[in-house]
């Protein structure tokens, strides 16, 4: 049995994907547990949702600071007082400096609204309409210096429907993140999850470029 793994989480928003991971590891036999949640703007709505779980909460405007290193630096400090074995990004839009990534080398994980590696950046619902592509999802990766880059863990596909808009495709790839984050973070939490020098490693084995895939049902 392994220790409880502490958890940090980073958001700017609304925290979907925060409470869909509050609610699963909510039993005292959870292998994960969520230490903090730090937000860089006071009115996220996932600071909400922490301090109605009982979970400490810290925002760090990054206005007040002069320019992306010293953020980070002030980030880095006020995530380590929580000691976390795992750092999880949960719609933190920030763009994290190469100190910060490094810092948590293996032990930083994003999700992304698209089936890394198409559609990096933003409005990825918008641009696989405007594409016609059959297929859409979201990923879990590690964090590496490549924006919406490093190495893939899972990833959940949705098929596209011709009435879809970028709003009820949003909606349906939110359903799936909110399955395949917590999964990612609770194999991590096991020692089932790392990361390895050729890419990210589930039970000794390393994944495939897609990662663990779980297809369109």
């Amino acid at each position: 049995m392994h220790d409880t793994c502490n958890v940090v989480v980073l958001l700017s928003g609304t925290g979907g994907n925060l409470q869909a991971m509050i609610d699963s590891f909510q039993s005292a036999a959870s292998p994960a547990r969520i230490r903090a949640v730090i937000s860089n703007r006071a009115d996220a709505y996932g600071l909400e949702r922490a301090r109605n779980a009982g979970i400490d909460t810290r925002v760090l405007d990054h206005t007040a600071y002069e320019g992306r290193e010293a953020f980070d630096a002030a980030l880095i400090d006020q995530i380590d007082a929580f000691k976390p074995e795992l750092v999880v990004l949960a719609g933190f839009m920030r763009i994290l400096s190469a100190n910060f990534v490094r810092h948590y080398q293996g032990r930083l994980l994003n999700i992304h609204p698209s089936l890394l590696p198409l559609y990096k950046g933003l409005h990825t619902h918008q641009r696989v309409l405007e594409a016609g592509d059959a297929e859409h999802g979201c990923s879990v990766h590690f964090v590496t210096e490549e924006l919406d880059g490093g190495p893939l863990v899972v990833q959940a596909i949705v098929c596209v429907q011709s009435s879809d808009s970028p709003g009820t495709l949003a909606q349906r790839v939110h359903a799936l993140e909110h399955r395949i984050y917590p999964l990612a973070v609770r194999w991590f939490a096991e020692g089932r999850l790392s990361l390895g020098e050729q890419g990210a490693l589930l039970d000794g084995q390393l994944l495939g470029p897609n990662g663990h895939l779980i297809p369109a049902i």
